[in-house]
């Protein structure tokens, strides 16, 4: 039997090595040098097709025409001066909150409104940009996707030939995070390196590009965060800092472009964030001592103390601290009571243990609990099985569905904290909340030269606010500030430019 398990995993790992000597030949269009690829081109596309609308469906789009326009254009034009420039590059701002951008294969771009309203010029967009695009273009998920494959299956082989292997299998599989850890901080400066090279080439100051590390270092410093460079998948900011400004000194003289016709248009940056939304947008939800409230869709229900709350286009998700329960809150697509419930149990392979028609303050609704038990192999640990309960509640055309989860000896315990907020799911007519405004980035000229605290102070920011002022525009609070210089402040205020976004 022994025999046979050291033929077969030869035979397999000759299998693999064939497999990477046939795939070697594939060139990386950045680099120019062969590597292991597993993934093809037309194989990238059709992952970048699949995650779109998941994407979109999660965070939602940013409603800006004349914001699109303007990524389509500098994108389109990034792109057609990348090393793939026969890719359909798409382009999108992305509704959240989070300061983020990210591509993903095939050629798709996305940008939250949280990092547009942290950019402070045209450059600083152009040099992130063309990290993203780097990504894409160096190919660097499909070559994490092919070394990911082509190491599973020789750890996998060596599972099965070597007992000693089986017993460290863990120790193993860190050491091969450990690697793939710093595969994702080379690609990221390799990206960097992308960004400053492409920004260059279309006209932009790519030392902007630097800048927006120390913005990134800011907020990271605001949120307590300060994680070991080498802990991390991307380099540590400040050393980016440093590095980028190195390369634009090196493609500026390079491209041998006079730094003075290269462009910063930061004002025009402003002005296309004019109005912007920031942070959370209220009209899509928001909790306030202890209850969400929607303003939009005129619902409210209780959130129990303590719990976390995550609240996306798709659904609401909350979760006691110690993980030990979760409520979920999402539409129904089906027309009647139950069929939603019918649906809902095939989807999540709930076993239906009772049911009944009920009233919710004034909504027709149907309360539920079922079982969740996972089927498992023979020689398997099975996980521990879990309750549910549900309600389906008609209100206002449509069907919500609110389900509380716990493991099925815990379920007592948490079900008055589930019934308390299902039973409470209500109409919302408080004109406070409904009418709540979201803040949004207004651009102010400074009349005189004084301090950055000082100029926020004179337009009503409160003192709180100057330490996130400080970072979105990136000025120390006592860094002088010319008279003249536009800023960023926060207001709800509506009347600003272009609030109406197109």
């Amino acid at each position: 039997m022994k025999l046979q398990l050291i033929r077969r995993a030869t035979q397999s790992l000759l299998l693999i090595a064939l497999l990477a000597l046939i795939i070697s030949c594939a060139r990386n269009p950045v680099t120019g040098k062969k590597e292991i690829m597993l993934v093809s081109e037309s194989q990238e596309l059709q992952m970048g097709l699949q995650s779109d609308p998941g994407i979109v469906a999660n965070f939602g789009l940013y409603q800006d025409e004349t914001m699109q326009a303007f990524i389509n254009e500098k994108g389109k034009e990034m792109g057609a001066i990348s090393h793939r420039p026969n890719l359909e590059y798409s382009f999108k701002v992305l509704d959240s909150p989070v300061v983020n951008a990210f591509a993903v294969p095939g050629g798709f771009v996305y940008f939250t409104r949280g990092i547009m309203a942290h950019f402070s010029s045209e450059a600083e967009f152009a040099g992130v940009l063309g990290h993203e695009i780097g990504h894409i273009t160096a190919r660097h998920s499909a070559s994490q996707m092919s070394k990911q494959q082509l190491y599973g299956g020789l750890f996998a082989v060596g599972m099965i030939v070597s007992e000693e292997f089986r017993q460290f299998g863990q120790a193993a599989q860190q050491g091969l995070g450990a690697l793939f850890l710093k595969f994702g901080r080379d690609d990221e400066s390799q990206s960097d390196e992308l960004g400053v090279d492409y920004s260059t080439q279309v006209g932009y100051d790519a030392h902007e590009m630097a800048k927006f590390f120390a913005v990134l270092k800011n907020l990271q410093t605001q949120a307590g965060v300060n994680i070991p460079e080498w802990q991390s998948t991307h380099p540590d900011p400040a050393n980016r800092f440093e590095n980028v400004h190195a390369l634009a000194d090196k493609y500026q003289r390079g491209a041998n472009v006079n730094r003075a016709n290269l462009k910063i248009n930061r004002n025009e940056w402003l002005a296309l964030i004019d109005g912007m939304v920031y942070g959370e947008d209220p009209r899509q939800g928001f909790v306030e001592n202890n209850n969400f409230y929607h303003p939009e869709l005129k619902f409210q229900f209780p959130v129990p103390a303590n719990w976390q709350l995550s609240n996306t286009p798709q659904a609401v998700q909350m979760a006691e601290k110690g993980g030990n329960a979760i409520m979920l809150m999402t539409l129904s697509q089906a027309n009647t009571l139950q069929q939603a419930a019918q649906a809902a149990a095939e989807q999540y392979q709930m076993t239906v243990q009772e049911s009944s028609n009920v009233n919710v303050n004034g909504n027709n609704a149907l309360a539920m609990i079922s079982d969740i038990k996972k089927e498992v192999q023979q020689g398997q640990q099975a996980p521990p099985a879990l309750r549910v309960l549900s309600y389906f509640i008609q209100y206002n055309g449509l069907i919500y569905q609110l389900h509380g989860v716990a493991e099925a000896a815990k379920f007592n315990t948490y079900y008055p904290i589930f019934s308390n907020t299902m039973t409470n799911f209500r109409d919302l007519f408080d004109p406070n909340k409904i009418n709540r405004k979201p803040e949004r980035i207004k651009i102010v000229t400074v009349p005189s030269a004084t301090t950055f605290a000082q100029a926020v102070q004179a337009n009503n920011q409160g003192r709180d606010n100057i330490e996130t002022l400080s970072i979105l525009n990136n000025l120390a609070p006592t860094a002088q500030v010319a008279a003249g210089t536009k800023i960023k402040i926060l207001s709800t205020d509506e009347s600003s430019s272009r609030t109406g976004r197109d």
